[in-house]
């Protein structure tokens, strides 16, 4: 154990202040959250503060890994750290001012987005040379345990804070978070530099067609990307639905504790992350992770307006994805080299994760303008209504069913692809 802790010392350092960092940026995320649904009622104008995010991240993701294996990882860190906190800083003072308005929020979003489209290669490289291979099953295991508990910690601090201090109060939690993890970056962390090779040389263009190339020449690699980029699609219209049907059915502490219940499923399936033996085959452990989740949570969501079904359904939906992460980030850290990482983890960021967007604005359209008006001119003594409920929600309830289907049809397609099942 003693030797454990003085291999990953640096890694361990670097994993809690960056995650208690991200504590402070999940519970401001989540208040103004609530905050935009308050102010607007409307799925699609919350969902639109996500896919704000998300649109530099996809956009610019294919060129970061390249800026990320050709400058230092640890000022690319501080810089994009830095940055984030600033925008935070605005949010503050413009909340302070009583002049805060959704488009500040989507603005300082998308600023925010194309940081960490930056930062996100740089500190997926920056574990790697951290860690011993030998520690990778384990380290991913712990990165997902600390997400999870921030999922956990995140609703109830974010509520409890705001009920009694404000958003202003969340903010300013947030920004003493970064100082710590900023100073701790700084000071007691030093990342390991590779010696690069003549490749590495190249121009930010050429080295994103490199990270593409090599995609292209690992079909198993990028097809289990795909499969992700489907799966994520659905997973980001399920975050587009949710708070739409649980704060028009109940309301916030409700939001909070289903979305508790999702940190508590994944702190345990992190546990069994980390403990559980190398299996023999990753590729099948990926999916039928994501086979079990697809055919639980969004069904037991769509045919039930208890809370308390809602909360088995999380945990039920949630409890084997660390093991997936995890399963599926030993595969790309093994098999991808580290010289080569950055590059392709951009080009997996700009394929997996451009669904992202896409799934989060069809799930607020698709609530606001097609599920509940339906649900609202459908008989309310009628099977619809009987299965999905009546009222506002019960349009999102629909959603959920229809993603049920769509997720365990998407499973079983993948898991038949032969260059996925060639994998190990």
């Amino acid at each position: 154990m003693k030797n454990t802790i003085k291999e990953l010392k640096a890694f361990i350092i670097l994993w809690l202040t960056q995650s208690f960092s991200a504590l402070g940026s999940a519970m401001t995320n989540f208040a103004l959250v609530i905050w935009l649904y308050n102010d607007s009622g409307s799925a699609l104008t919350t969902a639109l503060l996500t896919i704000c995010s998300y649109v530099p991240y996809v956009l610019m993701s294919i060129f970061a890994g390249a800026i990320s294996d050709k400058w230092n990882k640890k000022v690319i860190m501080l810089v994009c750290d830095s940055f984030a906190a600033m925008c935070t800083v605005v949010v503050f003072v413009l909340l302070k001012m009583n002049s805060l308005e959704v488009w500040h929020l989507y603005i300082l979003n998308a600023l925010n987005g194309l940081m960490n489209t930056i930062q996100q290669p740089a500190s997926d490289v920056a574990v790697t040379l951290l860690t011993p291979e030998k520690y990778y099953q384990k380290t991913s295991g712990m990165r997902s345990f600390s997400n999870s508990l921030i999922t956990i910690l995140t609703p109830v601090f974010a509520t409890m804070i705001v009920a009694f201090a404000g958003v202003e109060a969340v903010i300013a939690f947030d920004l003493i978070t970064f100082l710590c993890a900023f100073f701790s970056l700084l000071f007691f962390i030093r990342i390991p530099e590779k010696e690069k090779k003549p490749e590495q040389a190249e121009g930010i263009l050429q080295a994103a067609k490199s990270g593409l190339h090599y995609l292209r020449t690992n079909k198993g690699i990028l097809w289990l990307i795909l499969f992700l980029a489907a799966i994520n699609f659905i997973a980001s219209i399920y975050n587009a639905a949710l708070p739409a049907m649980v704060l028009s059915k109940k309301n916030e502490t409700i939001l909070g504790i289903v979305n508790t219940c999702v940190g508590i499923a994944t702190l345990a399936g992190s546990v069994v992350a980390t403990l559980v033996p190398a299996p023999k085959s990753r590729v099948k452990v990926i999916c039928n992770c994501l086979l079990f989740s697809m055919s639980t949570e969004n069904f037991l969501l769509a045919l039930s307006g208890n809370p308390i079904v809602w909360c088995i359904g999380a945990v039920l939906g949630w409890l084997f994805i660390p093991l997936m992460n995890a399963n599926m980030d030993v595969i790309f850290r093994t098999k991808i080299p580290t010289d080569m990482q950055g590059r392709v983890y951009s080009a997996r960021n700009t394929l997996q994760f451009f669904t992202i967007p896409l799934g989060y604005f069809l799930g607020g359209l698709l609530v606001d303008n097609v599920f509940e008006p339906f649900m609202a001119e459908a008989s309310k003594e009628g099977l619809m209504a009987s299965l999905f409920g009546v009222g506002k929600g019960s349009g999102a309830a629909f959603l959920f069913f229809v993603e049920g289907i769509a997720g365990v049809v998407v499973c079983l397609i993948f898991r038949r692809v032969k260059h996925i099942r060639e994998l190990k």
